[in-house]
């Protein structure tokens, strides 16, 4: 079931992605709750709106001249994805490999002190990739379990040619699971989410990102046989992706995969009787409308919007369309006040 959102609804979103303060993210988030549909298809989107909401709310109140908080990372481009891995994992080395970070690639563990974040791209899309500090099973540094639980996927990485492959990936998930964040299956979905134990009484409630484990350094000689008992043996979400940071293997398809689990769709525009701009695509959440496109541009062409053409795959070139038109990926659209 498609979720409808409204335009209210991603005004509000636009609101929240903007802002700079507790109290604007807590105002667009209200707002956002306030305008979504109230329909089981959007149950989910809702939770996690109520628990963005209680987190803003129980936070203690930021002193003047406080820290700022190194883990706060708004999203940008079509969407986030966070690396998370044990030391020496090569988290660092796919960011710096994949963007043009400065990013910190070391022979020894806990190069990574701070976030450092970058963006890549999905052919002409956008994704932000953020290089974390290493945790360990004693250690997960103040801050980072918010930022995980707000990042759109998770990247969990490890050394898929190190003899602990195994257990070190077990290490990671049960840190997570530690703080209340598992992978399984969540009810008619194929993607993997994450839940949370203590909502055993709402099954595959998503509160967390999406995950995709990552298996760095396969192109090293050990790699070939512990991918082989690794995909034996763990065959629960979250899925695995064999890369390498060295070669480049796989990382062209890891993004692809990313694009896919964002959930979001490129829209190119034109000026009638002109070639698309197909430089910077606009990027918004798959099952969006010709309105919400306008609006996203700009409030006073959604409110004054007639009608618009279209050419897709799903359309005919020039298709007149209007406003409540469903968007696909890679349509190009001319909009007509």
């Amino acid at each position: 079931m498609a979720l409808n959102l409204t335009p209210d609804y991603f005004e509000a979103d636009r609101k929240y992605r903007q802002a700079h303060t507790p109290e604007e993210k807590l105002a667009a988030l209200e707002e956002m709750l306030r305008t979504i549909p109230k329909h089981k298809a959007s149950e989910k989107k809702q939770a996690d709106i109520k628990r963005r909401i209680s987190e803003l709310r129980e936070a203690p109140a930021k002193k003047k001249g406080a820290a700022v908080d190194p883990y706060h990372i708004p999203p940008q481009g079509g969407g986030q994805a966070l690396l998370l891995g044990l030391p020496n994992s090569g988290k660092s080395s796919i960011v710096g490999c994949l963007t043009k970070a400065a990013v910190k690639i070391t022979d020894f563990p806990f190069g990574t002190a701070l976030p450092v974040p970058g963006m890549a791209h999905h052919e002409d899309v956008p994704i932000e990739l953020v290089d974390l500090p290493p945790v360990t099973p004693d250690h997960m540094p103040p801050g980072m379990l918010g930022a995980i639980r707000n990042t759109n996927v998770l990247l969990l990485v490890v050394d898929s040619a190190a003899d602990s492959v195994l257990e070190d990936l077990d290490t990671l998930l049960n840190i997570l699971r530690s703080y209340g964040l598992q992978w399984d299956r969540a009810s008619g979905d194929d993607e993997a989410s994450a839940t949370r134990e203590d909502d055993a009484s709402e099954p595959g409630l998503a509160v967390g990102p999406h995950a995709l484990i990552v298996c760095n350094k396969c192109d090293l000689p050990a790699a070939a046989a512990n991918l082989e008992v690794l995909r034996e043996l763990r065959t629960s979400p979250p899925p695995m992706m064999p890369v390498s940071a060295l070669t480049g293997e796989g990382l062209k398809e890891m993004l692809a995969y990313l694009f896919s689990l964002l959930g979001v769709i490129r829209v190119y525009t034109k000026l009638p009787g002109k070639p698309p701009d197909r430089e910077k695509p606009f990027v918004l959440p798959a099952g969006s409308t010709v309105g919400e496109l306008a609006r996203m541009i700009h409030k006073d062409i959604a409110d004054h919007l007639k009608h618009a053409r279209i050419w897709g795959e799903k359309v005919f070139n020039g298709q007149q369309v209007h406003a409540t038109h469903v968007l696909d990926d890679r349509d190009v659209v001319e909009l007509h006040t």
